[in-house]
């Protein structure tokens, strides 16, 4: 197959990044073994480059969406190649085939709590319900036999990405509290928010659908302690995994202040150990003197004297 000509590069700079593709693709598995990432170039209506995998798994349908990337190809192949470094699948550059790449529906998936939503989709918001879609389900007829070879070639995203994950140096890390334990006066730093719709509070008023997507937050204390939260929203929002425009967006860096939680669940993932929190209140402070000002999202926080001196900001919404 040719390489296709890239748009907005010169000769040059293409012959540099195929040789470098191909210096990457050195020693990885044969297409018809075990599949191949494929970077997407743009087209009309879709100004990005895009990451596809074609699965020899699938009868049908064997080229399958996985998300957007970046309108720059060198951003693209890089974020392409570092999510599956350590895979055994070549990553190539190819044309968009219509025909070969349009869903006919095929990886719907029609029950469930997910039920109305595509396995791409839940490949990035729960893969472990994806798993169970892959080797639990029982089909029923042979459409149903397709969409679990599909939520299979899905599930093998995952595990490459996954593979990466348990390479990666880990920092250590610690337990916060045992089970039940009541946690108070806790400062801890956003590192990840993961959005996701609560599917029993996602419900269709008339014709228009109103999804309630929860923040899931990766945060760190300070002593690189990793905590998950989960914020539910407040107000629905017409688009699913978007939150509504009058919630409260937690961006990474943020700080958050928190008075008292409980220590709901333990678990290690890949050399790291997670301390869930729920019944989490958040702080609110008594400011003594006012020294200087800074913004985070869409609050503008005061550094302060506190009568409570474990605690550094008050904050005033604008």
């Amino acid at each position: 197959m040719a390489n296709p000509k890239l748009p907005g590069i010169s000769e040059s700079e293409q012959a540099l990044l195929y040789a470098k593709l191909n210096e990457y693709n050195r020693g990885r598995a044969s297409f018809k073994e075990a599949g191949v990432y494929l970077v997407v170039l743009p087209r009309p209506g879709k100004p990005n480059y895009s990451l596809w995998l074609y699965s020899p798994l699938p009868e049908k349908q064997s080229i399958l969406y996985i998300h957007d990337l970046s309108p720059d190809i060198n951003e693209s192949l890089r974020i392409a190649s570092t999510m599956f470094y350590y895979s055994r699948r070549c990553l190539i550059l190819m044309d968009y085939n219509e025909k070969r790449m349009q869903s006919n529906g095929d990886d719907l998936i029609f029950f469930g709590k997910y039920r109305g939503h595509f396995l791409h989709e839940i490949l990035k918001i729960d893969p472990a319900y994806l798993s169970w879609v892959a080797y639990k389900f029982t089909p029923k007829i042979p459409k149903q036999e397709r969409f679990v070879k599909i939520a299979q070639a899905y599930h093998s995203i995952h595990l490459d990405i996954m593979i990466r994950k348990s390479r990666e140096k880990r920092s250590s890390s610690r337990y916060l509290g045992e089970l039940g334990e009541k946690l108070t006066d806790l400062k801890l730093k956003v590192t990840r928010v993961r959005l996701e719709d609560d599917p029993y509070k996602t419900r269709v008023n008339g014709t228009t659908p109103q999804f309630f997507v929860k923040q899931i937050l990766t945060l760190t204390d300070a002593s690189g302690n990793l905590v998950i939260i989960s914020i539910p929203s407040k107000n629905p929002s017409a688009v699913s995994c978007t939150l509504s425009g009058i919630e409260h967006e937690y961006r990474l860096g943020d700080i958050i202040y928190i008075a008292s939680a409980k220590v709901s669940r333990r678990y290690e993932s890949y050399g790291s150990k997670y301390t869930r929190l729920s019944h989490v209140k958040f702080a609110t402070f008594s400011p003594i003197v006012l020294d200087k000002t800074c913004r985070i999202g869409n609050f503008i926080h005061h550094s302060v004297f506190l009568t409570n001196p474990g605690r550094k900001c008050t904050s005033t919404l604008i």
